[in-house]
C-alpha cells in the first residue's frame, strides 16, 4: 500500500494517509478546507490546492488546481503537473508531502532484508496483563493524564474510522517520544486456534494505518508473530532486542520481572535494524474486535522494559479509551437505525430490556398496513423536467404515512418504492392494535385532505389486514432491517391494490372489522364492499371500506349517507346471492357518486346480467 506524509512547520502538523489502489479510479482532493484531506495548519494552501491519482508501476500524480493562489514545488521547480515516484516529494508553503511505500507484516520465521545479520540479536519478551497495567502509576502522571484528556473530542470529532485512526496514530507518536512508528493492526479471525491450521507463510495481519516519527523509506515492518500473540491471548506484549554487539551465547539469562509482567527467552528471529523493541496492546471490545495498538522504536536512555512501561501503559488507555468510544458510537448508530422503525413509547421499554431478546424474531398477532401513493409513475412520465418537485411531494406523502404510523405506536416494516409498510402487536404485544391501525388511516386521510387544497398533491390508498405472523429483526447490528412475513402482510398489500378498483381510500379486512367492533373505543363505521378472492389466494375474502367516524366526517368531500350505506349493502347481498336484476336495480341511483357501485354494475353487465351456476359469490380479481 503507498501513502501520503504531510509534514508541517510543527512536529505536531503532520498527517499519513493510505492513497486509493490505481485500480479505483479515484482522485483525492488536498487542500486547507473543502477537499477531502485536510491541511489546517498551513496558511499557504487554498482551500482546494491540488488533485491526487495513483497510478500503475507506484507512481502518483499531481495536479495543481487552477483555484490555488500558491505554487506547488517538484524538485525545486514550481510545476503544474508531475509524477512522483516512492520517496519523492512535493512543497506547498510550508508543508512538505511524501510519498512513500506502507511497511507491511514480517512472517514468524522471516528475515527482516535491513538487518545484516539477525542472527546476532537475542530477544525477550515480556506480557502484561492489562488490569495490572491499569494499576500501575505513571512515572509522569500529568503530561500522560493531559493527553488523555484532549483524546475524547479527537475520537468524537472523527467522522470516519480513517480519521480516527489518522488521529490515534499522531497521539501515540507524540506521547512516546522513543518510538520511531505506530500501526493500527487487525486479525482476520482472532479467536483461540484460529491459526492452528493456516500456512506458516499466509500472514493474518493486516495493517489498517500506520506512521512513523521520520519520513524514510526504510520503516519498520510489523511482526505478524507478535500481533498473532498480543491479541488471541488478549495481552499486552513487549519485545525487546539485545544490542547488536552481544552475541546470543553471552546474552545475560533474564529473570521474570517482579514488579509486572512475564518475562521469556526467544531465539533471534525478524530482528530490524533501527529496532530495539516493539509491543502490541489489543482493543478489547466488540467495535474493535481484532484490533491493536502496535508500537516500535529505539531506546533514548537505558535499554529495559521499565523505560517502557508508561508507554505501554498509557497505550492500553489510548486503546481502551477509543474502544469503548468506538462501541457507544455503534451503538448510538444501531439506535438511530432502530429509531426510524419504532414509535418513541417502543423505544423507551425496548430501553428497559435487552433488545436483541425483544428484536428476536417471533410468531404473534398482528395489524398490517400497506400504504401506497397513486400515479407516481404516470406524473413522473408527465413531469419528467420537474423530477425534483414531484420527488419533493413523494416525500411529503411519504411523510404523513410514516409519522402516522409512529405516532399511533405502529413500526415501520418497509418502504416499497412509493409505498410504505406498517404493523402493530410487535415487539410490544397491543390488544388495540387494530385500533391504532385504524387511527392511523384515518389520520393519513384527514392530514392528505388538509394539504390538498387544490394542489396537486398524490392521492392514496390503505390496505388493513390483522392475523399470525412473524415479526422480527434480520440483518446486522449496524444495518437493521425489521419487518413481518405472512399471509395477513400478503392480504393488506393486496387490500391496498384493490382501493383502485374500488374507487376508495381505506380497505380493511373481516378480523379487522371484528377487533374494531369489540373495541369500546373504537366509533369507526364500515361498508362492506364485496366478497373477493385476490390473485394468489385460494380463499375469499369480505372486503369492508373503513369509514371516518361521524364526528370527523365533515372532512369528507362526499360522505356516503347511513340511508345509502343500507342500500348498498342490500344490494351487495343481492349480488352475492345471485339475484343480479334486483342488485342492478339498487345500485344505479349510487353508480353516479360511488365507484364500488360502478365496479358491480361493470361486473354483472360482463356476465351479461345473468350469474353463472357455479357463481360462489365471490370476484376473482387479479393483482393490479
Amino acid at each position: 500500500m503507498l501513502d501520503l506524509i504531510a509534514q508541517g512547520p510543527a512536529a505536531s502538523d503532520r498527517w499519513r494517509r493510505p492513497l486509493p489502489e490505481p485500480t479505483s479510479g479515484r482522485e483525492i482532493s488536498l487542500g486547507r478546507s473543502e477537499s477531502d484531506w485536510i491541511v489546517p495548519w498551513d496558511g499557504m494552501i487554498s482551500r482546494k490546492h491540488v488533485k491526487l491519482r495513483t497510478l500503475a508501476d507506484k507512481q502518483l500524480e499531481v495536479v495543481r488546481s487552477m483555484s490555488a493562489r500558491n505554487a506547488v514545488f517538484y524538485r525545486g521547480q514550481q510545476n503544474q503537473r508531475f509524477k512522483l515516484s516512492v520517496g519523492e516529494h512535493f512543497v506547498i508553503g510550508e508543508t512538505t508531502f511524501t510519498f512513500a511505500n506502507r511497511p507491511g507484516v514480517v512472517t514468524p520465521d522471516g528475515i527482516d532484508p535491513n538487518n545484516n545479520d539477525p542472527a546476532s540479536r537475542s530477544l525477550s519478551e515480556h506480557a502484561y496483563n492489562h488490569t495490572e497495567l491499569r494499576e500501575r502509576k505513571f512515572r509522569d502522571g500529568a503530561s500522560r493524564i493531559e493527553m488523555l484528556t484532549f483524546l475524547p473530542d479527537l475520537i468524537t470529532s472523527s467522522e470516519a474510522d480513517e480519521e480516527l485512526l489518522v488521529r490515534m496514530t499522531n497521539v501515540l507518536l507524540q506521547a512516546t517520544p522513543s518510538a520511531t512508528s505506530v500501526a493500527i493492526v487487525s486479525l482476520g479471525d482472532s479467536s483461540p486456534g484460529a491459526f492452528a491450521n493456516r500456512s506458516p507463510n499466509r500472514s493474518a495481519v493486516e495493517v489498517l494505518h500506520y506512521d512513523s516519527r521520520n519520513l524514510n523509506l526504510r520503516d519498520a515492518a510489523v511482526s505478524t508473530k507478535l500481533v498473532q500473540n498480543a491479541i488471541t491471548k488478549g495481552e499486552s506484549i513487549l519485545q525487546i532486542w539485545s544490542h547488536p554487539s552481544k552475541p546470543i551465547d553471552s546474552a545475560p539469562k533474564q529473570e521474570p520481572d517482579q514488579e509486572m509482567g512475564q518475562e521469556t527467552a526467544w531465539p533471534a528471529y525478524t530482528t530490524q535494524e533501527g529496532v530495539d523493541w516493539a509491543y502490541c496492546v489489543p482493543l478489547r471490545s466488540e467495535a474493535c474486535r481484532g484490533w491493536g495498538i502496535y508500537v516500535s522504536g529505539e531506546f533514548l536512555t537505558n535499554p529495559g522494559p521499565e523505560e517502557l512501561q508508561d508507554d505501554l501503559k498509557f497505550a492500553e488507555l489510548v486503546g481502551s479509551m477509543v474502544a469503548n468510544l468506538r462501541q457507544s458510537h455503534r451503538l448510538e448508530r444501531r439506535q438511530a437505525a432502530i429509531r426510524q422503525f419504532f414509535a418513541p413509547v417502543v423505544m423507551d421499554a425496548l430501553a428497559r430490556r435487552v433488545p436483541d431478546e425483544v428484536l428476536a424474531p417471533r410468531e404473534t398477532m398482528l395489524t398490517v398496513m400497506f400504504s401506497d401513493l397513486r400515479g407516481f409513475s404516470r406524473r413522473s412520465e408527465q413531469h419528467a423536467d420537474a423530477l425534483l418537485e414531484l420527488l419533493g411531494r413523494v416525500s411529503e406523502s411519504l411523510g404523513l404515512m410514516t409519522r402516522a404510523i409512529l405516532e399511533t405506536g405502529g413500526v415501520i416494516g418497509d418502504f416499497h418504492g412509493d409505498a410504505a409498510m406498517g404493523f402493530w402487536g410487535w415487539p410490544l404485544e397491543q390488544s388495540d392494535r387494530a385500533l391504532r391501525a385504524a387511527r392511523a388511516a384515518m389520520q393519513i386521510r384527514h392530514q392528505h385532505a388538509s394539504k390538498d387544497n387544490g394542489s396537486d398533491l398524490l392521492q392514496y390508498g390503505i390496505g388493513i389486514a390483522s392475523g399470525p405472523a412473524v415479526a422480527g429483526q434480520i440483518g446486522t447490528a449496524d444495518q437493521v432491517k425489521v419487518t413481518a412475513f405472512g399471509p395477513v402482510v400478503n392480504l393488506a398489500s393486496r387490500l391496498e391494490g384493490l382501493t383502485k378498483s374500488f374507487g376508495v381510500n381505506v380497505i380493511v379486512d373481516q378480523a379487522t372489522v371484528n377487533a374494531l367492533a369489540d373495541s369500546a373505543e373504537s366509533d369507526f363505521q364500515f361498508r362492506r364492499l364485496a366478497r373477493v378472492r385476490p390473485a394468489g389466494f385460494s380463499q375469499a375474502f369480505d372486503l369492508f371500506e373503513l369509514l371516518t367516524p361521524l364526528v370527523a366526517s365533515a372532512g369528507q368531500n362526499r360522505a356516503f349517507s347511513a340511508k345509502e350505506r343500507m342500500e348498498y349493502e342490500k344490494s351487495l347481498l343481492l349480488f352475492i346471492k345471485g339475484d343480479w336484476a334486483q342488485a342492478q336495480v339498487g345500485l344505479e341511483p349510487l353508480a353516479v357518486h360511488d365507484s364500488a357501485s360502478r365496479l358491480l354494475l361493470r361486473f354483472i353487465e360482463g356476465q351479461n346480467a345473468i350469474a353463472p351456476d357455479d357463481w360462489s359469490g365471490a370476484i376473482d380479481i387479479g393483482k393490479n
